[in-house]
C-alpha cells in the first residue's frame, strides 16, 4: 500500500526508466559550492571544537544515531552524515529502517568506528541506478510507471489489471532481488559474508581506545559502540524485529548468516516489493522461550515468517538506546526525513483515506515516544525533503545532489544550536525523577 502526490515531485522521471544515468564522483558531493560554503562557515564559527559528546578518542567526539527511514530520500542522510564528520565527530551505536538500516548497515561495516565513512558510502549508492531495484516482470514496471507519472485514471486502471497477478501471487510488484544482491555485494567489499563477520569489524576500537573527557578513568570498550539495530517488521506474529540480536529466533546458527537479509527483511516496501520470507524457523522448548522473551509472543513457534518494511511498526527508533534512568556520557543523535504533523489532512478520496490509515498506524509509536520525551526533540535533525518523491527510483543526478546539500544544511543547523552540557542537565533532573517514582 502506497499512495502518491504528483505535485510533489517535480523531479520525477523526466528521463525514461530504463535509461542508465551517467556515473558520478564522490566530489560533485563534496566539492559542491553549497556543502563548501557550509563547512567553510562551520570551521569560522569553530563548530569542530564544540562539546558534542563527553565520549572521545583525543581527537573525535562520539555519538549514537539513529536513521529515519525513507525511500531513496535517504541520499539526504550521507549529507547529515558527512558534515558531522568534518565536524570530527564519529558514531558508537547505530540504529535505522528502511532507507535509514541501509545507511546504518553500510556505515556499520565501513570499518572502524573511527573512520569516516561517507565517502565510501557516496561512492556506491550514488553510482548505483536506484531503477534497478525495480526488478519485476514488464507488466509491474509499466504499472509502476503509470503510477509515479500520473499517467491518468484511464491508462492507471487498464495497467492495474495487468499486476492484479502480481499482487495476489506475490503480493507485491518486485522481488527485491536485484537490491538484496547489491547489499551483499557491498558488504562482500568490506569482507564481510557473515554476521559474525560484522561483529568483528564492530570490535575494533580505536588507536588508544576511547574514554570520558570529563574522567580519563572511564574508558570504554566494544560493548559501548558495538551495538547495530536494524528495524523490522514481522507481520506473521505481529512482532518489532531487532536484528541482529534477534536473529537467533529465525537462524540455528545466527553467525552464520550474511547481514545484508537484515536490511533486505527493513525494506520491502508493501506491495512495491515482495515481503521477505523465512522459512524453517528454529523449534523447540527453548525457541518457544525465545520468542515470549523476545516479543511476546505466546503462540506456536511458526515455521515460517513474513516481513514487510520495517517503518510500518517504526519508521524512526529513536527511542532504541534509550535509558530512563541514566544520564548518557554520549547523545543519540537522531535525523528525520521531513516533517511530520505539521497539518491536518483533507480526506475525502479513497486512497487518501486508505494512506491515511496506513500512515497513522505505523508512526504512532515513533509519535508516542517523542511526546512523552520531548527532551529528545533538542538531538533530532530535520531534514527538508520537500519537492522529492521517496519512490522516485529514477532519480536524477541533480536531485541526489539536491537531496545530499539539505541534509548538510539540517546537520550544520542542528549542531549551531545543540547544547551538551543543557542536555544533560535536562537529563538529570529526568533521570532523577524516574528513579523516585520507581522506588
Amino acid at each position: 500500500m502506497f499512495t502518491y502526490d504528483s505535485t510533489q515531485s517535480p523531479h520525477c522521471f523526466s528521463l525514461p526508466f530504463s535509461l542508465y544515468l551517467s556515473p558520478m564522483k564522490v566530489e560533485q558531493f563534496t566539492n559542491e559550492a553549497a556543502v563548501l560554503s557550509i563547512l567553510s562557515q562551520l570551521r569560522e564559527e569553530k563548530i569542530h571544537e564544540k562539546e558534542i559528546s563527553d565520549i572521545t578518542d583525543g581527537k573525535y567526539q562520539y555519538v549514537d544515531l539513529v536513521m529515519e527511514g525513507g525511500g531513496v530520500l535517504g541520499v539526504a542522510l550521507a549529507g547529515y552524515v558527512y558534515v558531522l564528520e568534518q565536524m570530527g565527530i564519529r558514531f558508537l551505536q547505530l540504529g535505522g529502517t528502511s532507507a535509514g538500516a541501509i545507511n546504518t548497515m553500510l556505515m556499520a561495516a565501513a570499518g572502524p568506528i573511527d573512520q569516516a565513512k561517507t565517502e565510501w558510502i557516496l561512492s556506491e549508492i550514488c553510482n548505483k541506478n536506484f531503477y534497478d531495484f525495480v526488478d519485476g516482470d514488464k507488466d509491474a514496471k509499466a504499472f509502476i510507471e503509470a503510477l509515479l507519472t500520473d499517467a491518468g485514471k484511464l491508462k492507471m486502471s487498464l495497467k492495474g489489471l495487468q499486476v492484479i497477478d502480481n499482487f495476489q501471487g506475490d503480493l507485491g510488484l518486485n522481488p527485491g532481488n536485484n537490491f538484496h544482491a547489491w547489499m551483499k555485494s557491498l558488504l562482500q567489499m568490506k569482507g564481510i559474508h557473515t554476521l559474525k563477520d560484522l561483529k568483528e569489524v564492530r570490535k575494533k576500537s580505536p588507536q588508544g581506545g576511547l574514554f570520558n573527557r570529563l574522567d580519563k578513568n572511564l574508558t570504554y570498550g566494544p560493548d559501548a559502540y558495538e551495538r547495530v539495530v536494524i528495524v523490522a517488521a514481522d507481520i506473521s506474529t505481529e512482532s518489532k524485529i531487532i536484528f541482529p540480536e534477534m536473529s537467533h529466533l529465525f537462524w540455528a546458527d545466527p553467525d552464520q548468516v550474511n547481514p545484508a537479509d537484515f536490511v533486505r527483511a527493513t525494506m520491502s516496501i508493501p506491495f512495491f516489493f515482495f515481503p521477505y520470507r523465512i522459512k524453517n524457523i528454529p523449534q523447540g522448548p527453548q525457541a518457544w522461550q525465545n520468542w515470549k522473551t523476545c516479543t511476546g509472543y505466546i503462540g506456536n513457534t511458526p515455521n515460517e515468517v513474513t516481513f514487510v518494511d520495517g517503518g510500518i511498526m517504526s519508521n524512526f527508533p529513536i527511542d532504541i538506546f534509550h535509558l530512563h534512568s541514566k544520564i548518557p556520557s554520549a547523545p543519540t543523535l537522531g535525523v528525520k526525513l521531513g516533517e511530520d504533523r505539521v497539518e491536518a489532512k483533507k480526506i475525502e478520496k479513497f486512497f487518501p483515506y486508505i494512506g491515511s490509515i496506513f500512515d497513522s498506524a505505523r508512526h504512532i509509536h515513533d509519535y508516542n515516544f517523542l511526546f512523552k520525551n520531548p527532551d529528545f526533540k533538542k538531538l533530532i535533525c530535520v531534514v527538508d525533503v520537500d519537492g522529492h518523491n521517496w519512490l522516485d527510483f529514477g532519480i536524477k543526478d541533480e536531485a541526489k545532489i539536491d537531496l545530499f546539500v539539505r541534509g548538510a544544511k539540517a546537520a550544520a543547523n542542528f549542531l549551531r544550536g545543540f547544547d551538551w552540557k543543557q542536555y544533560k542537565q535536562i537529563r538529570k533532573g529526568l533521570a532523577e525523577a524516574y528513579t523516585i517514582s520507581n522506588a
